[in-house]
């Protein structure tokens, strides 16, 4: 059996326990840092400051067979534990790169702050753990939010990064634009109100999931585990401020000056669009052409590439796991 086929397999057998469980059955709680929640690979823990505030930053350092002495840092979505990459993380150490998966501050097994999320923030604590590793540089790969971080993190240190490959990022236009400034407050409320149903369907209507309900299953219990712990209003606050962050701080006008080669794998079906419901109704039409901003982009880049895959949504590399690992290892190849 193939790494990749185990990985599949280690990703399946963590979500029978949620399968099992009748979908009224009360929810064994987690940590707001994940605790009881399996990740592919062991995770290390990295402290932090940020703005006076005592944090860990986990992450998880896979190390290649026979090394090819690069490395790949892969940087996750909003909704999205970092596990999640585990098809890639195998696809990527049998081609011989390190990998490096932060799970970044306010995500996944990381400290909830107190304080607000920006991206600049989230950028120096990436190269932190960087510096923390001894690499010096490294090929990005980076999903959906990801990919905002992953814009500000090669335009802030561009000798620090080789290769961009952005996986259905979002970001790709100003929701400013199109969505009025929502107060915090009424976010926490709606977020606060959404069942685990709720957030299902949500996850397969604005990802055009073309997964089976039983890969779904993880990213509903990562979420909705979590209210059972005394912890969750201090969660649910910083997952709050991480919609802010990707609102008020746009990367779109930046992507243009990207220097490095920079290739986007797009999935046709992603409308995805953060925001959508609050923006006005004859707007919201147009946000979301995801695949077509991409491609768009890419022209207007020095070294941009956009590759739109058939009956793929937001999670593309879980869609179409042997196209997207191709395209991945022919980019880097090169």
């Amino acid at each position: 059996m193939s790494r990749f086929a185990v990985a599949l397999c280690a990703l399946l057998l963590a979500a029978a326990p949620s399968l099992a469980r009748a979908a009224d059955a009360p929810r064994e709680p987690y940590g707001i840092n994940l605790e009881g929640f399996a990740y592919p690979y062991p995770v290390s823990l990295l402290p932090l400051v940020n703005d006076g505030e005592q944090l860990r930053m986990a992450y998880m350092d896979v190390a290649p067979a026979q090394p090819n002495g690069r490395t790949v840092l892969l940087l996750h979505g909003r909704n999205f534990p970092s596990s999640y990459w585990a098809p890639v993380i195998t696809t990527l150490t049998e081609a011989g790169f390190r990998v490096v998966v932060p799970d970044q501050v306010g995500f996944g097994k990381s400290s909830k702050p107190s304080g607000e999320l920006h991206f600049d923030i989230l950028a120096r604590n990436t190269m932190t753990l960087l510096d923390h590793l001894g690499i010096a540089k490294v090929d990005v790969v980076a999903h959906s939010m990801g990919g905002m971080l992953a814009v500000r993190i090669a335009r802030a240190y561009p000798d620090r990064v080789t290769h961009l490959v952005l996986a259905a990022p979002i970001g790709l236009e100003d929701y400013r634009f199109y969505v009025p400034p929502i107060p915090s407050e009424k976010i926490i409320e709606s977020e606060d109100r959404l069942t685990a149903e709720d957030y299902r369907k949500q996850l397969e209507t604005n990802y055009a999931l073309k997964l089976p309900p039983e890969q779904v299953t993880p990213f509903v219990d990562a979420r909705f585990n979590l209210k059972g712990s005394a912890d969750y209003p201090r969660w649910l606050k910083s997952f709050v401020s991480s919609y802010q962050m990707i609102y008020r701080e746009p990367i779109v006008h930046e992507i243009p000056l990207l220097t490095q080669p920079t290739l986007f794998i797009m999935g046709a079906d992603d409308q995805n669009a953060p925001g959508r419901p609050n923006a006005p109704e004859a707007l919201r039409a147009q946000m979301g052409q995801n695949a077509e901003l991409a491609t768009t982009l890419a022209g207007r880049m020095r070294d941009g590439r956009a590759e739109v895959i058939p009956n793929a949504g937001h999670l593309v590399f879980l869609d179409a796991p042997a196209r997207f690992a191709a395209l991945l290892l022919d980019f880097l190849g090169k």
